[in-house]
């Protein structure tokens, strides 16, 4: 409960033009942004630069801000814009589903598999594999479904602050949440039970 009161405290200080609070802001969020934005424009230099460009925009909008939803909620919708906006920019975006597979780490995704034993290369292989399927599915989710999924999944926002976030009721948040997973345990299933068939 005191991390939104911090928060409003640094907003105030840094709409009055206390600078340092509006980096205390940036140091605590930056980390998060910049994975948030990651995993939409998958290269890192670009998601730093997208990062820096978030904290610019959240600066010369803080005069806007009135304190309607959580700053980082703020700023999240802040990040999640100027991505989509990046990958409308040729040639950004073209190869995403490739590079969602290649760059996906399944340790921070909650569809990981916990319970895989890493003794042997088979195993090591078929949870690549699992991990793999599972980025190609999230990459091809549609915008409003991936991002929902990945706010709940990997950020750990609540159905509350996703609604904030993307503008929507909290019931739409969740049928998209649903559908998304719907969707990714579809097309996971064939090789959850290729797997349970022993023949991996």
């Amino acid at each position: 409960m005191a991390e939104p009161d911090v928060d409003h405290t640094l907003v105030q200080r840094a709409q009055q033009g206390q600078t340092s609070a509006f980096d205390m802001l940036v140091v605590k969020y930056q980390g998060r942004v910049m994975r948030l934005i990651q995993r939409w424009v998958r290269n890192p230099e670009t998601a730093q630069d997208l990062t820096q460009e978030t904290f610019i925009k959240a600066y010369r909008g803080l005069a806007s801000f009135r304190g309607e939803a959580k700053f980082y909620t703020w700023l999240y919708r802040i990040a999640i814009n100027t991505a989509k906006r990046a990958l409308k920019r040729p040639p950004q975006g073209l190869e995403q589903s490739l590079e969602a597979v290649e760059t996906f780490d399944a340790s921070a995704d909650s569809y990981a598999l916990s319970e895989v034993d890493m003794a042997s290369p088979e195993t090591e292989l078929a949870s690549k594999q699992l991990a793999e399927a599972v980025a190609a599915a999230v990459a091809e989710l549609p915008d409003d479904m991936r991002q929902a999924l990945e706010l709940r999944e990997l950020e750990g926002m609540s159905y509350q602050a996703i609604a904030e976030v993307m503008g929507s009721p909290m019931g739409t948040v969740r049928s998209r949440i649903f559908r998304a997973r719907e969707w990714v345990a579809a097309r996971v299933q064939p090789m959850l039970e290729h797997r349970s068939g022993k023949r991996w």
